[in-house]
């Protein structure tokens, strides 16, 4: 299992790796030295994000259809391969904004759109699969696992950037951006091999089931609409803030492109250090009170982030980015480690793509929301950090509405109303502990 825990962590780490670049490179140059609308610039980097849905029709079908005796593995190879070449493409499309308005936004459509399909089809597909091969007992173990290489890579990568576009010019950018590209496609396509085991033959192939009846499967359970709409909330506040964060000390504090490029790896290794105190906790305690530790870290930390934007205090604000690193890395295990509970063993990759469409709902939700935010207030101000730290405080009101939703979530609860919605009954439940 140690084995297939790396491989699935290298799939993880390539996917990730094509996301920095996005989230701490090209945001920040494409609202900052270019002067583009943060809201243009939230719609392009979260328009992936509506191809969200596919991934309840990805999983589902590939629960039922191997190609070439494996289930994950071919639509993990497609993800790795639309999403390296569509990074690859992005920044051309960027700068070309600034020459040729329509043409760079068709070039960058293009280029975020296929690293978003990408995006969809392995993310979904290696989490079912380690879904598969960990079982309940050994998820959050798996988690961590993933979730450390991850961030390593996120680490490594953020460092090398920083130093791979000083000094800035659009070439440099791209040219950096393409070598993260290649690297993650290596990576990725490492990580499939032998890793999934081929799929049992069934004697007869079920008839695919069309997406309006999985739409009903998934809707028909209160539990799993309850979590739906937390993960939504949740991930739209501590995920939203990536389109906002790199340009916020950019505008508010003159750091450089390489600076802010570089905190990615700070908050990369806050990361990792709460990667071991999440494990250690859920020994002493369940998943749902590490999530709430989690979200009440995430508020004190967008406080931070305020506060230093208010008092134009650089070590305030880097206090609130290692903040910000710790708190979602609690909140990050915890909930991926819920996710894979939250399914049923008929119905593993249905269920891990309806999680996986509300991670990538909330951070189009969260991205569009923090991007329009700060237009609209900065129309009003002179103020460069005031825009931001009301984005960063709805982001703080998204955390506290979460909460209402995490306590009524229960996976007893949830796995027998899947159970009985497939017999057409209506559950009934007596309180049962999470």
């Amino acid at each position: 299992m140690r084995r297939q825990r790396f491989q699935l962590g290298l799939l993880h780490v390539a996917v990730a790796m094509t996301a920095v670049p996005v989230d701490s490179t090209l945001n920040r140059v494409m609202i900052k030295e270019l002067a583009l609308s943060a809201t243009l610039v939230a719609v392009l980097v979260t328009l992936p994000y509506l191809f969200s849905p596919i991934q309840l029709a990805i999983g589902s079908f590939a629960d039922r259809n191997p190609i070439f005796g494996r289930r994950r593995t071919p639509t993990i190879v497609l993800g790795l391969l639309l999403s390296a070449i569509g990074i690859a493409i992005a920044p051309t499309g960027a700068f070309l904004i600034e020459t040729s308005k329509a043409a760079g936004i068709g070039i960058s459509l293009l280029g975020f759109g296929l690293w978003g399909m990408g995006f969809n089809f392995a993310t979904v597909s290696y989490f079912s699969l380690a879904s598969e091969l960990s079982g309940e007992q050994n998820s959050s173990q798996t988690i961590s696992t993933m979730y450390f290489m991850m961030i390593v890579s996120v680490i490594i990568t953020g460092i090398t950037l920083s130093r791979l576009v000083e000094p800035y010019s659009p070439e440099v950018v791209t040219q950096g951006i393409w070598m993260v590209s290649g690297v993650a496609l290596v990576l990725g396509l490492l990580g499939t091999v032998g890793l999934e085991p081929r799929a049992f033959k069934p004697s007869f192939v079920e008839e695919q089931v069309p997406l309006k009846t999985m739409f009903h499967f998934l809707t028909g359970n209160r539990q799993a609409v309850l979590f739906f709409g937390y993960l939504v909330l949740l991930l739209a506040a501590v995920l939203g803030q990536d389109v906002l964060l790199e340009p916020y000390a950019g505008e508010t504090f003159n750091m450089s492109v390489s600076e802010t490029t570089r905190l990615t790896s700070i908050y990369g290794v806050c990361f990792l250090i709460t990667l071991a105190t999440a494990g250690l906790l859920e020994k002493r305690t369940n998943k749902r009170t590490v999530a709430h530790i989690g979200s009440w870290g995430a508020i004190a930390s967008f406080a931070v982030l305020i506060l230093g934007g208010a008092i134009l205090s650089i070590p305030v604000f880097y206090v609130g980015v290692v903040l910000l690193g710790l708190a979602i890395g609690l909140a990050t295990v915890s909930n991926h480690s819920l996710m894979l509970d939250m399914t049923t063993t008929q119905n593993v990759g249905l269920f891990i793509g309806a999680w996986g469409m509300a991670t990538a709902f909330a951070r189009l939700v969260g991205s569009l929301i923090g991007g329009v935010v700060r237009d609209v207030v900065d129309q009003f101000t002179v103020n460069p950090a005031f825009p931001y730290m009301i984005a960063f405080g709805l982001n703080i009101i998204l955390l506290l509405v979460s909460f209402t939703l995490l306590r009524r979530v229960n996976v007893s609860h949830f796995r027998v109303e899947a159970e009985q919605e497939g017999e057409g009954k209506r559950p009934s439940f007596a309180k049962q502990p999470l």
